[in-house]
């Protein structure tokens, strides 16, 4: 018959697994809310931009500090919760430290490379937390770091602070069991780290000390499966859609501008030049993007991708001379507004007809004709997220449906019409300076 604690871990696990399992759906169902776009093409060119971008964090290398302190979590994130298929066997069959029978000596080592992994976790995220609170680097406190944007990552940080934590004190209380011989506790040999806090509690009775070794170790695999659900809800989702995201990013170079295929058709045919006749003669329903049902689903993927890390703003030059254009807002509109239309929906509301849009109520148009279009928010994300196609989606629609573009745009639109070039001459006289 199995135990209270294996009924009890049972319980635990399934909910987690349910809850998960709900939010995963919701956030599927709101980057869904996006346009069809195919990007299946070149499997090898996107297999190698996710390895080398998502797994090899090439793009953090940029600025030494802050990426090897990144790598240590990254790689104590990915490592360290192998050791978490420990916890879940062990609550499912009621054992302890199953793997030790199996790895023999090499489990020590093991269990060291762990702890090790553990403290660079520890250090790394008290560092995040003096940047983030003590220093203040500038991109983690601008207008839209909000109150909410700021707690979220001193929650995650202090929450992974208090994980490593239980991992040390649990595998110490575990080591004062072993040389007590108490049943089913393995020997697991000399741990370096956890071995400093052994002296602090083998005073203790066992009783005690059979206490703190399990509230750690329920403490951590809760805190895990608690963590693996919060994450949904926060900025770091990052840790599991950067892998699809660096694998369905753009292939194309940078500076180029996508056109939209129906509208470059019909203007070859008007000035008389053959046009394709693939390419479908349906009248578009909108010109650009008012609403995030106007973006693609990857853009809006971008969006739940985005880690508010800032790098695009601070590499932003409008931001950096003072306009308001930030593109990590961009993403931060993008996501909640998808949150917003796909709760409402989901509710039984009105959804995208609730008298609001992306463009207008979150994001504004001084803020998209800021934008130099140079492509410094896309080189400089981590994690190959393109604010600048959202924004030129937008500023389509202005410019194409609303004719709202700024003065001097729209002249150079007229002047384009009139005399097919950006300034008012004909073009009998556009080479007159040379005489």
């Amino acid at each position: 018959m199995p135990g209270l604690q294996q009924i009890a871990f049972l319980i635990v696990l399934v909910i987690a697994i349910f809850l998960i399992t709900k939010r995963v759906q919701i956030i599927k169902q709101n980057i869904l809310l996006g346009k069809p776009e195919d990007r299946k093409g070149d499997r090898g060119k996107r297999l190698r931009n996710m390895l080398l971008v998502a797994f090899g964090q090439k793009k953090m290398f940029k600025n030494l500090l802050p990426a090897f302190l990144h790598l240590l979590v990254y790689l104590g994130f990915v490592i360290i919760n192998i050791e978490v298929l420990e916890f879940v066997i062990d609550g499912l069959l009621g054992t302890h430290r199953i793997f030790a029978s199996f790895l023999g000596g090499f489990y020590p080592v093991l269990m060291n490379i762990f702890e090790f992994l553990a403290m660079g976790v520890f250090l790394s995220c008290i560092l995040f937390l003096v940047r983030r609170n003590i220093i203040k680097v500038r991109r983690f406190h601008l207008r839209e770091m909000t109150s909410w944007p700021k707690l979220d990552a001193n929650i995650i940080l202090i929450t992974e602070i208090l994980l490593m934590m239980a991992i040390f004190n649990m595998n110490a209380a575990d080591q004062v069991l072993q040389h007590r011989s108490f049943p089913n506790y393995h020997d697991t040999g000399q741990l370096l780290i956890s071995g400093l806090i052994v002296p602090y509690i083998e005073g203790f009775n066992t009783s005690t000390v059979l206490f703190i070794e399990r509230a750690s170790w329920w403490f951590h695999i809760v805190g895990i499966l608690g963590f693996a659900l919060y994450i949904t809800y926060s900025k770091h989702l990052h840790i599991f859609l950067a892998f699809p995201n660096t694998y369905f990013a753009d292939l194309d170079p940078k500076g180029k501008i996508e056109n939209m295929d129906s509208v470059t058709n019909e203007v070859k045919l008007m000035l008389g030049l053959p046009g394709d006749s693939s390419t479908p003669s349906e009248p578009v329903g909108r010109f650009g993007a008012k609403d995030i049902n106007d973006l693609s689903w990857k853009s809006i993927m971008d969006s739940y991708s985005c880690t508010e890390c800032g790098r695009c703003t601070s590499e932003c030059p409008a931001n950096l001379t003072g306009k308001k254009l930030s593109p990590r807002k961009i993403m931060m509109d993008v996501r909640d507004r998808a949150d917003e239309v796909g709760k409402s929906l989901r509710s039984g509301g009105k959804g995208l007809a609730d008298g609001k849009s992306l463009l207008g109520d979150y994001t504004t148009k001084e803020e998209i004709n800021a934008c130099t279009s140079c492509n410094a928010c896309v080189e400089a994300c981590p994690i190959m997220i393109n604010p600048l196609k959202i924004i030129l989606e937008m500023r389509r629609y202005v410019a194409m449906e609303e004719s709202g573009s700024p003065k001097e745009l729209n002249e150079m639109f007229q002047n384009i019409e009139t005399s097919f070039s950006p300034w008012k001459f004909p073009p009998t006289d556009r080479f007159n300076w040379s005489k």
